[in-house]
């Protein structure tokens, strides 16, 4: 440095943490004690109630879960799936009908009990 010259010299850090990220079938099975989760809507494809679910599952409870960012509220009062939907509409359906057929046989037995008695 020649004489009479000064220079400065000034730097900055950045605080880093470390960390890794992963997608939510990779989390499957895992338990993490920290987790910042992102639910928001991908720029490709369709985010699901059970990729939400399957991310959020895998921390140690809500106190340890931090949101990255907003999310559609949608998504947690819709259907996560349509076939689904039809599906337990028509489990529904069966149940219903199997309960009524068993009361039939309950009834249609008490008669016969009743006749072989009489």
């Amino acid at each position: 440095m020649a004489a009479g010259k000064q220079s400065i010299i000034s730097h900055l850090q950045l605080p880093i943490t470390p960390a890794y990220a992963f997608t939510d079938y990779h989390a499957q099975a895992q338990t993490l004690k920290h987790c910042i989760v992102d639910i928001s809507t991908p720029p490709s494809g369709q985010l699901t109630l059970f990729n939400v679910y399957m991310a959020l599952l895998c921390s140690c409870g809500h106190e340890m879960i931090q949101l990255l960012r907003d999310f559609n509220v949608q998504l947690f009062t819709q259907h996560p799936s349509e076939y689904l939907h039809r599906e337990d509409k028509c489990l529904h359906k069966m149940d219903e009908e199997t309960r009524e057929w068993w009361e039939q046989t309950k009834m249609t037995e008490g008669i016969y009990r009743q006749i072989a008695t009489d």
